[in-house]
């Protein structure tokens, strides 16, 4: 099986003889590919809805893996209990709902080695909640598919110091920056370029509510800056 590169940038983060739990499976694509490469000896997908976890269902069947990859409808950790899985994949879902099944599910998440994390709205507020709640983040990286930028993170439980983050790292992301992942430096490109074209239509407009938007992308413009100066210095991310 094929991955997409969001997905084979999942899977690249995932340590062998790991079992996994995916929540919101969709598909079940990623489970069954790590299952097929040895990867992970067995997984639990999970989702919420009913569609895609008979899309899930059939797939399995078709490759046979039966009895490797359970099925569950779940709400986030809802169906997993602590002990049964090794690692998780939370992905294909917005900040704020990948925010909440870590909060309800905090005893299970907690219980887990790591978590690989592909929020696909608010990267910053996911980082600020992760930070604060000790989770330390290991590895990151980003894959650009159809147009579209998507950030993968790898976090370990209760391995943080609990302390707030940068502004730049909640934003931009601490092991991306130190890592000189080529696919966040076009996506800091754009976003500079973005903000510069906003900063000259502000400035044309010249009204007080645009001033006041004014300061705000010119801060932006500033750290957008600063994100590529600390990218070209590539330290690593366990430098940060």
């Amino acid at each position: 099986m094929e991955l997409s590169k969001r997905l084979a940038a999942i899977a690249a983060m995932a340590e062998p003889g790991d079992r996994l739990a995916d929540i919101g499976t969709d598909h079940g694509y990623l489970p069954i590919y790590l299952v097929e490469q040895n990867i992970a000896p067995s997984a639990i997908a999970m989702d919420v809805v009913e569609g895609p976890l008979a899309r899930a269902s059939a797939h399995v069947r078709e490759h046979g893996l039966e009895e490797k990859i359970v099925l569950r409808k779940s709400d986030g950790f809802e169906k997993l209990l602590p002990g049964e899985a090794d690692a998780a994949v939370i992905a294909g879902m917005g900040g704020p709902l990948m925010i909440r099944i870590l909060e309800e599910g905090k005893k299970t998440a907690e219980s887990l080695k790591y978590l690989i994390l592909s929020p696909q709205s608010e990267l910053p507020k996911v980082r600020r909640y992760l930070a604060e709640n000790r989770y330390e983040t290991v590895a990151e990286a980003m894959a650009l598919e159809d147009g579209k930028y998507y950030t993968v993170m790898k976090v370990l439980p209760g391995a943080g110091t609990g302390g707030p983050l940068p502004y730049i790292e909640e934003k931009y992301g601490t092991c991306l920056l130190r890592a000189r992942d080529p696919v966040l430096f076009s996506w800091l490109i754009k976003e500079r370029e973005t903000l510069d074209a906003l900063r000259v239509s502000l400035l044309q407009a010249g009204s007080e509510r645009a001033k006041e938007r004014l300061a705000q992308v010119e801060r932006e413009l500033e750290t957008a800056a600063e994100a590529i100066r600390l990218y070209k210095g590539g330290e690593g991310c366990d430098q940060m």
